[in-house]
């Protein structure tokens, strides 16, 4: 019996290629709605230096809300509240109370690195 050999048929590359661009513009995309960004923090300084002559202020941050000094404070209006008109150098103490995530410690530092003249030192749990 002989056998006649058959040609073979070449692979079409098109829907490889079609698939790999698809790919590709998939994650071109995906990666253009992501926003990132930096939260610079720095570990905290030794008390050598000039003395503080203004007292702390406390901000208290929980997932639902955050208080500076004990009265509540919407985290969007920082800009009008009493540490906008500190003096400059004024310590800003940030204690997290209860279950505070990731991006509400990341929106809080974000919205105090507006404000020029604090010093703030988030305090450990």
């Amino acid at each position: 019996m002989l056998r006649v050999p058959r040609a073979r048929r070449r692979l079409s590359m098109t829907s490889l290629i079609d698939v790999i661009f698809l790919l590709l513009l998939f994650f071109m995309l995906s990666s253009t709605f992501s926003r990132y960004a930096e939260v610079e923090i720095a570990a905290a300084q030794s008390a050598g230096g000039a003395p503080q002559t203004a007292p702390p202020l406390f901000l208290q941050l929980s997932p639902d809300r955050m208080t500076v000094n004990g009265t509540p404070q919407a985290l969007d209006a920082l800009q009008d509240s009493p540490l906008a008109d500190v003096p400059s150098g004024t310590v800003v103490l940030l204690s997290l109370r209860g279950a505070v995530d990731a991006q509400r410690l990341t929106d809080a530092l974000v919205a105090l690195r507006r404000l020029p003249d604090i010093t703030l030192t988030v305090l450990g749990r």
